[in-house]
């Protein structure tokens, strides 16, 4: 694919994004990443998920999202749709070829994140991780795959949490399914490189999406050698490199990008 006139490397295709309910959340940023390079968007949000965190929902922000994107001018569609349900990434991708085709990359960025060391785990927030992190991610990576036919330029990219890196104590349902998620990266690259897609992870570190109070950057930031915390922008430059043709030669790999995070 050749470069716009505006060099918008991505111009002209498509790009499915998950997770993205919160406009300060690492999904909005790659969602405006992918936008900026010239992809359409289309992203999925689960508002129910951010009600139950301290963050809380705005049911308002995917719109607004929504239209600071389409004002790049680019199309940008969204569904919310609870990704727990099996049947989900059919409904994913049938919507997409609805509205607006078939898409080119798909970037799994939801995930279920809830602290619950070993005297709190119990099987039901094990499945809860599990269902997103895990099944939602692969069933919908797979429902991508089988529906691709371009032959070239495809990409999924995975969202994980580093757990290769060092332990995440008191978060073992978490650390868990997102180790699996790596595990994922590896064997499906390998699976469909003949098809044209290549298949990555992104670790962004400990990322200020509006979670962090003062008391922990102040607590982080001295392991952190750039000098500041990661901010979602950080990670969205990463994925639009990872989604454009530049990174063609680049598959199976779990890329840290988290300005030298110190464990």
């Amino acid at each position: 694919m050749k470069e716009n006139s505006n060099g918008e490397k991505l111009n002209g295709r498509i790009a499915i994004v998950t997770g993205v309910s919160r406009l300060k959340g690492i999904g909005a940023s790659i969602c405006t990443a992918l936008a900026g390079e010239g992809a359409d968007i289309f992203f999925t949000y689960w508002t129910d998920y951010d009600k139950q965190m301290p963050w809380g929902a705005d049911r308002k922000e995917p719109f607004r999202l929504q239209k600071e994107i389409q004002d790049l001018g680019v199309r940008c569609e969204c569904m919310e749709i609870d990704l727990s349900n099996p049947n989900s990434p059919v409904e994913v991708l049938n919507e997409v070829e609805k509205t607006l085709g078939e898409p080119f990359i798909l970037v799994n960025n939801a995930c279920h994140s809830v602290n619950d060391g070993y005297k709190a785990l119990d099987y039901i927030s094990l499945d809860n991780h599990y269902v997103i992190n895990v099944r939602a991610t692969t069933l919908l990576s797979v429902e991508f795959v089988r529906r691709f036919s371009k032959g070239f330029g495809g990409r999924i990219i995975n969202v994980t949490s580093g757990q290769s890196k060092g332990a995440m104590v008191g978060e073992i349902a978490y650390a868990t399914t997102k180790g699996a998620v790596d595990a994922l990266t590896l064997t499906l690259s390998a699976e469909v490189a003949h098809k044209g897609i290549t298949v990555n992870a992104v670790n962004p570190g400990p990322t200020d999406t509006g979670w962090m109070t003062d008391e922990i950057q102040q607590k982080l930031l001295p392991r952190f050698p750039m000098g500041r915390v990661g901010q979602p922008r950080d990670a969205a430059r990463l994925i639009a490199f990872l989604a454009s043709d530049d990174a063609e030669w680049i598959t199976g790999q779990v890329i840290h990008s988290e300005g030298g995070f110190m464990r």
